[in-house]
């Protein structure tokens, strides 16, 4: 069966495609953070300014489930695939990083101490 030849131009308009999209992405997420800083100097102006805490241990937690969920996933299906590989890592690191957020989240004290409990 024949191959289909691309032209030159094609080829080139094919690969600026994704360059492309990804300088308007890093386009709107400028202009997201540059509206954000107005935003919160405005705030900061008339005195209405809240700022947001961040809950360290929430964040732990949620990105450690994540992480060893993907993680596993992605494991058995690359060891179902090709066996015991290079390609197992790409499993395998996701997966050990969320286990260490979840012992961060297990071991880390100051997320369990009785003057840090709202």
């Amino acid at each position: 069966m024949e191959e289909a030849i691309m032209s030159p131009a094609a080829q080139v308009i094919f690969s600026i495609i994704p360059i492309v999209g990804i300088a308007f992405g890093a386009l709107v997420v400028f202009f997201y953070l540059l509206w954000h800083h107005h935003e919160i100097k405005l705030q900061i102006k008339t005195g209405t300014f809240v700022p947001k805490k961040f809950n360290a241990a929430a964040f732990s937690f949620l990105i450690g489930l994540l992480l060893t969920g993907v993680g596993f996933t992605l494991t058995l299906v690359f060891a179902l695939m090709s066996g015991f590989s290079y390609a197992l890592l790409g499993g395998l690191i996701p997966m050990v990083v969320g286990i260490s957020f979840l012992l961060f989240y297990k071991y880390y004290p100051e997320f369990h101490s009785k003057n840090n409990e709202k």
